[in-house]
């Protein structure tokens, strides 16, 4: 079992994060909903596939920040998304940087401000 089942990015607009993550990651995201009194956008999953669920998360509790936690999201091509986000205002916060013989790993700003890691392998 992987340990890791959820994570929720802290959003201070949650349009703008959606447009971001779009545009950057080539998400479709489907209805916002209320849960709590918590605005959440999920991001797509499809159980039994790797990986952890997760959603922009917009309420009281959700403080964006560059400090804390680091959400690693997987990409086929580390160059294209870095260069999307960039255009759309990221700021690169660690070059793109080899892990190993195929894969790479870097480190940007979203739109609300978040530290997100980016890694292809």
């Amino acid at each position: 079992m992987n340990l890791i089942a959820h994570v929720e990015i802290p959003v201070s607009d949650l349009e703008r994060a959606m447009h971001f993550y779009t545009a950057v990651f080539s998400v479709a995201f489907g209805d916002v909903v209320t849960i709590h009194g918590s605005r959440m956008a999920y991001f797509p999953f499809e159980e039994g596939k790797d990986g952890a669920s997760g959603a922009l998360a917009q309420g009281d509790i959700y403080v964006p920040s560059r400090d804390g936690s680091v959400v690693y999201l997987s990409v086929e091509d580390i160059d294209d998304v870095l260069s999307r986000a960039v255009a759309l205002g990221s700021v690169i916060l660690f070059a793109k940087t080899p892990i190993n013989d195929t894969g790479f790993v870097a480190e940007i700003t979203d739109s609300e401000g978040n530290r997100i890691a980016i890694q292809s392998i």
